[in-house]
């Protein structure tokens, strides 16, 4: 049986509410008052209520006066028109995906120069936000605290609010639910601000644009698995365009002209110094692509304008483009089982996989599948996976019982956001 999370819990100023709403008389009904507090991203149980109206929890909590009370059902429901979340109990969420937004829209606004300093400092903003909404749902508390004789303080401001946790510090905690190459992303861009704070530096668009965009899509896909695919940004964000092209000469041009600070520079080449090979080539640090006018041989068809090009192909060689290929993550075949299985498909066993690989036979170099790559032992690309989770959402009766139909979640594709 699911556990309710700690963090679906009522907060001091709506158990205020309650009880205000409990004296006036008007809602006789557990059930009705109840109504004004559930929304999609915290459910409260009708017992709450009960407990608050006889005593048995929050006695110490004063109710709120007449005014508050009539104030809050002139302003009910209170919700962001594009997403249906409550302007204030969802206050984090919302202003997580405003300042992702915001930086987008700064770095891609016109006759700006020194974009990507403005895009980290709101791209932070937006990231703290949003790991302060999961802790609050998951009831950690994220509140700077210190032990003084014997005794647990919350650290406070100088104006004497509660001090919360700095991105930094929510990267660290064991339970930050973020992948380690978005963590790499970030503690990127945090060495890289921490670096400029407080000195003037040339233009270093060019130089950390992957990083940039590889931020984008975590963030994305990050709002999407903690709170819900109706968060996400690509709606919002769907693509950006731009007036010109540059030809190598102008663009090595550009790069000249904006060179590195030498601080920035060494500060850059420090950071990757301390990853492995893997964390780096990990699109979660740095996303990287090649872009071209059309990705189909009829134009009806181009809908898109991004492909990824191979090395060593008709395009890499007719546009003579330097192209790296980073190593590829790899699956077992075990893996690849015990994958489909947390994700609910139960009856998927490796007598499934065996049967499934050799129909559409799969290790065929040609198709891309996998590889050879430990001893002689065959190894599956992520592509594989996308397809045996493709081969058995076709086939829901073969590979779930009908009692696991809900025990797995289903993991969305990446969507990207540029």
């Amino acid at each position: 049986m699911p556990v309710r999370k700690r963090g679906n819990k009522l907060e001091r100023w709506e158990i205020a509410l309650i009880k205000a709403m409990v004296a006036d008389g008007r809602w006789p009904n557990d059930q009705d008052i109840l109504a004004y507090f559930t929304r999609p991203t915290r459910s409260i149980n009708h017992r709450a209520i009960s407990e608050i109206r006889t005593g048995a929890k929050h006695a110490t909590t004063k109710s709120a006066v007449p005014e508050d009370l009539d104030e809050f059902l002139a302003s009910w429901p209170a919700i962001d028109a594009e997403t249906g979340l409550s302007l204030q109990g969802d206050e984090l969420l919302i202003k997580a995906r405003e300042a992702m937004i915001a930086a987008v829209h700064t770095f891609n606004s016109a006759g700006l120069t020194f974009r990507a300093e403005l895009f980290i400092v709101t791209a932070v903003i937006a990231w703290t936000y949003l790991l302060h909404a999961w802790f609050k749902r998951e009831g950690i508390d994220y509140r700077h605290t210190k032990n003084q004789n014997g005794q647990k303080f919350v650290v406070k401001t100088p104006s004497g609010a509660d001090k919360f946790w700095e991105l930094g510090q929510c990267l660290k905690h064991a339970r930050c639910p973020l992948e380690q190459g978005a963590k790499d992303n970030l503690a990127f861009l945090l060495e890289l601000r921490h670096e400029i704070e407080h000195r003037s530096t040339n233009r270093i668009d060019d130089a950390v644009s992957a990083k940039l965009q590889a931020c984008c899509i975590n963030f994305n896909e990050a709002i999407k698995q903690m709170f819900g695919a109706q968060y996400a940004l690509e709606r919002r964000l769907p693509i950006a365009l731009q007036f010109v092209t540059f030809s190598p000469d102008q663009r090595a041009i550009l790069k000249k002209a904006g060179g590195l600070p030498r601080n920035v520079g060494a500060m850059m080449n420090e950071f990757e110094g301390r990853l492995t090979a893997e964390q780096q080539a990990d699109p979660r640090y740095a996303f990287r692509v090649f872009m071209v006018g059309r990705t189909a041989n009829r134009a009806p068809n181009a809908d898109l304008a991004v492909e990824i090009v191979p090395p060593g192909s008709e395009v890499a060689e007719k546009f003579n483009i330097a192209l790296k290929e980073v190593e590829k993550k790899k699956y077992l075949p075990s893996e690849i089982v015990t994958q489909m299985k947390a994700e609910g498909w139960d009856r998927f066993t490796m007598d499934s996989h065996t049967k499934l690989w050799k129909t559409l036979d799969a290790k065929k170099s040609a198709k891309g599948y996998g590889t050879i790559a430990i001893g002689k032992t065959w190894c599956w690309y992520e592509t594989w996976l996308n397809r045996v989770r493709e081969e058995c959402e076709r086939s829901p009766e073969k590979y779930r019982t009908a009692s696991a139909g809900n025990a797995g979640a289903h993991l969305e594709q990446t969507a990207q956001i540029v």
